[in-house]
């Protein structure tokens, strides 16, 4: 259609007024016309060492090697030293990994601890969790919410907001929690309980780790890129941030701290959970109490 002349003017429509009418891009026109490069057909001059040479190389370079799952990198520095193979490192990536000779081991090669289990306790005070999230704030940038959750019942026993998120700020919804649920914070009070966490900076330092202890807690770490072993705490700050996160600005600290102290004391007594019968936290612990005092 280009190419055609026009009865008007006798000239050529041309490409230009030809896509303009039709919509059509002219990138994809000329990237239609243009032939494209046979594959495997490299542009320059050629190499020193064709790709079946490197490719014979490769293979008896991994042969000869004593250790499996190396990568390219491994492979293309022998080629150079032991063989004399002077070739780029992408050219080796790109023929190991055409032929599937690239590692298939990108993780650990042990055999993955997956979770199965359950989570949730049958009794109260036999495990909580804890974790941190960030918060943005304009005043005082990034905060930090840090909380502790009962697993029988998924009641938010303890919490802090702060500016930083150190070790320090980490204890202190546990603290809030043994002094709501046990009275105090002085040695032994919770023996018995343990105390669901990831691996968190914070979580895995001595200071930490050895207060815990000093309350009677043992520490139970949830498994490496499994989210779903500290879930209790995960769905928490879902359920936080749906309804009192997203889609709001604070301002500063205190801010932060007001809102997230309504809504605790709002999904404590109110948040009603399929798995509790539609009871709220604060319900389902009232009728475990009065069935036990019966």
């Amino acid at each position: 259609m280009s190419q055609r002349l026009s009865p008007a003017t006798g000239q050529r429509y041309g490409v230009k007024r030809v896509c303009t009418c039709l919509g059509h891009p002219r990138s994809s026109f000329y990237a239609a016309a243009t032939p494209k490069r046979p594959k495997g057909k490299r542009r320059g001059p050629k190499p020193k060492v064709s790709d079946e040479e490197l490719l014979s190389l490769i293979r008896r370079d991994l042969e000869r090697s004593p250790f499996h799952g190396e990568g390219h990198r491994k492979v293309w520095a022998r080629l150079r030293v032991m063989d004399g193979a002077r070739v780029s490192r992408s050219r080796v990536l790109r023929i190991m990994r055409e032929n599937q000779l690239l590692s298939p081991y990108r993780t650990r090669q042990n055999k993955d601890k997956t979770h199965e289990g359950s989570i949730i306790t049958d009794a109260p005070g036999l495990m909580w969790g804890t974790d941190g999230c960030r918060i943005l704030t304009q005043e005082d940038g990034w905060v930090w919410l840090f909380t502790a959750i009962e697993h029988w019942n998924s009641e938010c026993v303890g919490w802090h907001v702060s500016k930083p998120g150190t070790r320090f700020q980490a204890l202190e919804p546990v603290s809030m929690g043994l002094t709501e649920y046990y009275a105090g914070v002085w040695e032994d009070v919770a023996r018995g309980l343990s105390l669901r966490m990831d691996h968190g900076s914070q979580y895995m330092s001595d200071h930490f780790l050895n207060q815990i202890r000093f309350w009677g807690i043992a520490p139970s770490f949830s498994f490496v890129s499994e989210p779903q072993t500290n879930g209790i705490c995960e769905r928490f700050f879902r359920t936080l941030k749906e309804q009192a996160i997203y889609g709001r600005i604070y301002k500063n600290v205190e801010e932060v701290k007001q809102a997230v102290d309504h809504f605790i004391r709002n999904y404590n007594q109110s948040w009603r959970l399929e798995r509790l019968g539609y009871l709220s936290p604060a319900e389902y612990r009232e009728q475990h109490l009065t069935k036990l005092a019966a």
